[in-house]
């Protein structure tokens, strides 16, 4: 009987136990803990990140207009050329044979020309001595016919020398249409001239195209050509040498994705890193937003050029630069975690207060959102409200936010808010000074920044219900 009351008791106490560390575990799950940060005063800076490559403000890319096989080549990598310095040489035989035989050409072409001038020196000779021809016959015939009527000849004289006037004016006139044959011929082969010393000028020129120089003044940072290399420029001249100008004055050609770019504009402060200097950061600016679009894979992109002087000379053409380019900068501005603004606590809503003038848009700039928009920021930062862009960084308009601020019981409270720029870690807190939260919306104000234990950490986020708070 002992034995079994023993038995019984430990059972009981056992249960008792059991039941003991069951209400402790369910008190201590139900208990919630608030995660918390202050609201701060300072700057922010809203910013675009992309990537791009370093690259000359000018590079020129050298080829060959004329095919040959290279003689000699000057210059190599990395090596300072002017302007006009000969840096390779095609073989140019060939081209001093085309040139040589042009020249002769041109050679016969003036010969040909003084033959002509002589055929028409000629022709004006004959024309001379056509002309004396008809003044006699002329006279001739005028003197018989004189003496006819007079008696002393006969007609038939005069009928023949009228036959001779006759002869000596169609001699006169074939003379002169050989001296406009003749003047013809000589146009001709001067026209022949101009013609073959086109073609010698150009047979010079290819000589000289032999003779690769450089554009500019710079270095030369690529090389695809060897000595004894076969080059042939048939429908495009193949590229040989590419030259910098100066890399002391750089840039970086940033591809900026289509949702961005319209927040950058040309004057915009920049700052980039390259691999090859891990923890450096170089200083640029932006100098011009192409409008030239590029899809790859449907993703469409902009070029934004940002220069930035090399000064150092530490940075080479091609390498892969990370850039951040601030839109939108703020000196003291409030400002709250992002964290804050992705805390949902079940049961708790913003207290409803009447609509009034506090709820028109900050500025002209910053319209009210429309409800679609205000739902939505009530749920997701403003980086994930604007697909992936900062809130209100370039756009003009606020975005609206929950957050949750602790009481002096450690209770949270919740507060609709508009919201500015975003730096990805913090946005600006925009708090009017007639709004009726504007005295608990203040720098130091400690805000939640996350939820553990409870019902309340596994909460969905909450529609935002009721009239909205001025803010």
């Amino acid at each position: 009987m002992k034995k079994t009351t023993w038995i019984s008791g430990v059972v009981v106490l056992a249960l008792v136990a059991g039941g003991a560390w069951w209400w402790t575990q369910r008190n201590a799950q139900s208990a919630v803990q608030y995660r918390s940060a202050l609201i701060e005063r300072g700057p922010l800076q809203a910013s675009v990140s992309a990537s791009g490559t370093v690259n000359p403000v000018t590079q020129v890319s050298v080829g060959t207009q004329v095919s040959g096989q290279v003689r000699a080549v000057y210059v190599d990598f990395n090596t300072e050329v002017k302007a006009g310095q000969l840096i390779a040489e095609i073989d140019p035989q060939t081209f001093e044979y085309r040139v040589s035989s042009a020249q002769a050409d041109v050679n016969a072409a003036r010969a040909a020309v003084a033959i002509s001038v002589a055929n028409a020196a000629s022709s004006r000779a004959n024309v001379s001595r056509a002309q004396s021809d008809l003044a006699e016959a002329q006279r001739t015939h005028e003197r018989n016919l004189s003496l006819v009527a007079q008696g002393f000849i006969a007609q038939s004289e005069a009928d023949r020398t009228r036959a001779v006037l006759t002869s000596a004016q169609e001699s006169l006139k074939a003379v002169q249409a050989l001296v406009g044959v003749s003047e013809a011929q000589i146009k001709s082969a001067q026209a022949n001239v101009a013609q073959r010393e086109a073609a010698l000028a150009q047979a010079r020129i290819d000589l000289s195209r032999t003779r690769i120089t450089s554009p500019v003044d710079g270095i030369v940072i690529k090389r695809t050509v060897e000595k004894g290399q076969t080059v042939a420029a048939s429908l495009q001249a193949p590229e040989l040498f590419v030259i910098a100008q100066n890399l002391s004055d750089m840039q970086v050609d940033t591809s900026v994705d289509e949702a961005d770019v319209g927040r950058i504009q040309p004057g915009q402060t920049a700052s980039f890193t390259v691999d090859a200097f891990p923890g450096q950061t170089f200083e640029g600016q932006v100098r011009q937003v192409r409008k030239a679009a590029t899809n790859v894979s449907n993703v469409v992109t902009y070029v934004a050029v940002v220069g930035f002087a090399n000064t150092s000379g530490r940075l080479l053409p091609g390498m892969t630069a990370n850039v951040r380019v601030v839109t939108e900068s703020r000196e003291s501005v409030l400002k709250v975690p992002n964290a804050a603004l992705r805390v949902r606590i079940a049961g708790v809503e913003p207290a409803a207060v009447p609509a009034g003038p506090a709820d028109a848009p900050a500025s002209a700039a910053a319209p009210q959102a429309t409800n679609g928009a205000a739902n939505g920021a009530a749920s997701r930062t403003p980086r994930e409200a604007g697909q992936g862009r900062p809130a209100g960084s370039g756009r003009g308009a606020s975005q609206r936010g929950r957050i949750y601020l602790l009481d002096a019981n450690g209770q949270p409270r919740a507060f609709d808010v508009r919201l500015g720029v975003s730096d990805g870690t913090a946005t600006e807190l925009l708090v009017r000074p007639d709004s009726p939260n504007a005295a608990e919306l203040v720098e130091g104000a400690t805000v939640v920044t996350g939820v553990t234990g409870g019902p309340a950490a596994s909460a969905a986020p909450a529609r935002q219900a009721g009239p909205r708070l001025g803010f």
